[in-house]
């Protein structure tokens, strides 16, 4: 099973097409214990949404294709979140995004703030489980959503208690593949579905080193690949090495490097906090690559 190329990503009522750039995912968390901001955007059913918005349109602004909204911390040993208590973060602020016409992913793993947020207008979920709980695969093809499956050994609160495989880019690509199988099998059509190695989910440094050298294994599959390496710890590790300490909201240099190298591999989407610097770097490496292929190409055609 392979997306037809050239076909672009589908998500309700929307394509958007990564082949003309890479497409470039602006996070926004509205959690209290976000490992990457400290909760400066947290919400709730009880207060003024209007910061998470602003940010959200900021980010929108400044190039960001999608906007994520998550309202459930996925951090290494974060607690669960109650469905209403998610919906009551996640809501508002999606429809206030989608209000202004921005394309909206939705971060949840339940079914039922998935639907909440599609009927508020969201485009896209973006499942951590890749459709662990056995609804959300019917919900997103009855909306017709976009989907972002996701690879992540364990959950939340163990998966970096002991991650091991035998050949991490095998195993989670192959794991993938068969999520894709099975939202097929439940109506959604492939050219909605997106397929993320899930950096940071129940991997060591060096398995995510691998996955990130080995990117193009996993874009060969056939869906398009989004990659999500900013702010995360492993890069705080990398640098420690070299002497160089960071906090999370420093590493944005650093996640420009992943992201030029991922634009380099294939990927289709980058998954990114700071929006800004993740564009320059995605439309320089953009511009790189495709004069590479084109030069190619044109040198073929003459030989």
């Amino acid at each position: 099973m392979r997306v037809v190329s050239g076909a672009g990503w589908r998500m309700r009522d929307h394509v958007l097409d990564p082949a003309g750039h890479t497409l470039v995912m602006g996070v926004v968390n509205v959690t209290p214990d976000s490992f990457s901001d400290g909760g400066v955007f947290a919400t709730d059913a009880s207060t003024d949404h209007q910061a998470a918005i602003a940010h959200g349109l900021a980010l929108w602004n400044g190039g960001a294709d999608i906007v994520d909204v998550g309202g459930e911390s996925t951090r290494p040993g974060a607690a669960e979140v109650s469905v209403d208590e998610e919906i009551g973060r996640v809501v508002p602020v999606v429809a206030g995004l989608t209000a202004a016409d921005v394309i909206v992913s939705i971060d949840t793993s339940k079914p039922e703030v998935a639907s909440a947020a599609l009927a508020a207008g969201a485009h896209v979920v973006n499942d951590v489980t890749a459709f662990g709980h056995p609804d959300m695969a019917r919900v997103c093809a009855e909306r017709g959503a976009g989907v972002v499956l996701m690879h992540m050994q364990g959950s939340p609160g163990t998966m970096q208690d002991d991650p091991t495989y035998d050949d991490v880019v095998g195993e989670v690509g192959d794991y993938l593949m068969e999520r894709a199988t099975v939202a097929v099998a439940a109506g959604i059509s492939p050219e909605r579905i997106c397929l993320d190695p899930g950096i940071g989910f129940g991997k060591t440094v060096d398995h995510n080193l691998e996955l990130l050298a080995r990117l193009g294994e996993l874009v060969d599959r056939g869906f398009p690949v989004l990659v999500g390496a900013s702010r995360k710890r492993f890069l705080e590790v990398i640098l420690e090495a070299t002497g160089i300490r960071t906090e999370a909201l420093e590493r944005d240099p650093a996640t420009a490097a992943t992201v030029a190298l991922a634009v380099a591999a294939g990927a289709a989407v980058v998954r990114v906090h700071d929006v800004k610097s993740a564009v320059q770097s995605a439309r320089v490496a953009d511009a790189i690559v495709r004069t590479s292929l084109t030069s190619r190409r044109e040198h073929l055609g003459r030989s």
